[in-house]
This record gives structure tokens, C-alpha cells and sequence, in this order.
């Protein structure tokens, strides 16, 4: 009988403890749950900090400071490379060391980019919940992008200077 009450206990702690191995840091999720409270349906977007390629476009030409950070591999941005100033590259699996995190500025806006705008979305969404409120993410990525540009909204007309003669 005392081996049977002690087999039932020991079962009965190595199933407790199952369970909270295999279950979730509430903490952690309510955290979570707070950063997407806002994100209920037409403002989802909003809410997720997503920009659009033609709203990117506007601010760039607005003269706004943006940093765009490229998560993508070092092999895909060596094809492809992001020029704008202050431009970041860093992998997806690099980004949160804290010599990388130290780079990411505070101040600007910060654009996450990557091809698709999947892991960008992975990594802003994590940025911001560790306190970079400033981090947006291009929505559809570097192809979305590059279906937005043409010749005419990727070379916008200069103003015209005021008493100039054509």
C-alpha cells in the first residue's frame, strides 16, 4: 500500500511537473497581449507599426531621416543592397545581440526590411516589444517595394526655383 501511495505521488509530481514545462510564461504573454491590444481589424495595420511602400516613398521624399534595417542574409543583401543613409544590415539571428541592439537608433524612425516582409515582421515586432517604439515594417517587403517603383515615384519632379527661366 506505501508503495502505491508513493508510486501515485511520484506520478503525480512528474505529471505537475510536465506541465509546467511544457506550458507558457504568462508573464511573458501578457505582455504580449497588451503590445496587440490595439490590433483589432481596420487598425491592425496601424497598430503592427506596418508602412507601406508608397507611404515610405512619401516620407523619404518629405526629406524625413529613416533608417531602414535589413534582416536579410549577408548573401541576400550583397545582391541586393540597401543605399539610404544610415542604413543597418543585420541577419535575423543577429539582431538581438547587444552590440547589434546598440546600433538600432532610438531617435529616427527605423524601417525593418527584408524580402517579403515575413521576417521583418518577425524582428519588428519583437523590437518593439523590448522598447524600440520608433521601428515600422515595410509591409510586403523589398518586392512590394520594388513593384511600387516606377520612374516617375522613384524620381519625383525637384521643385522649381522661385524666378528660374526655362
Amino acid at each position: 500500500m506505501k508503495r502505491c501511495v508513493l508510486l501515485m505521488a511520484g506520478l503525480a509530481s512528474l505529471v505537475s511537473l510536465g506541465a509546467a514545462a511544457g506550458g507558457y510564461d504568462a508573464g511573458l504573454a501578457a505582455s504580449y497581449a497588451d503590445l496587440f491590444e490595439p490590433a483589432v481589424a481596420a487598425k491592425t495595420g496601424k497598430a503592427l507599426h506596418l508602412m507601406k511602400p508608397d507611404q515610405l516613398m512619401k516620407d523619404l521624399q518629405a526629406g524625413k531621416e529613416i533608417i531602414a534595417l535589413d534582416v536579410r542574409t549577408p548573401n541576400e543583401s550583397d545582391l541586393l543592397r540597401i543605399t539610404l543613409p544610415g542604413s543597418l544590415q543585420m541577419p535575423i539571428n543577429e539582431v538581438f545581440l547587444a552590440e547589434n541592439l546598440d546600433r538600432i537608433p532610438q531617435n529616427n524612425p527605423v524601417v525593418v526590411v527584408c524580402k517579403s516582409g515575413t521576417r521583418a515582421t518577425a524582428v519588428g515586432t519583437a523590437l518593439r516589444h523590448v522598447g524600440f517604439n520608433n521601428v515600422y515594417i515595410l509591409k510586403g517587403g523589398l518586392m512590394a517595394l520594388s513593384a511600387h517603383l516606377n520612374a516617375k515615384n522613384a524620381n519625383p519632379p525637384m521643385p522649381q526655383v522661385s524666378g528660374s527661366s526655362k
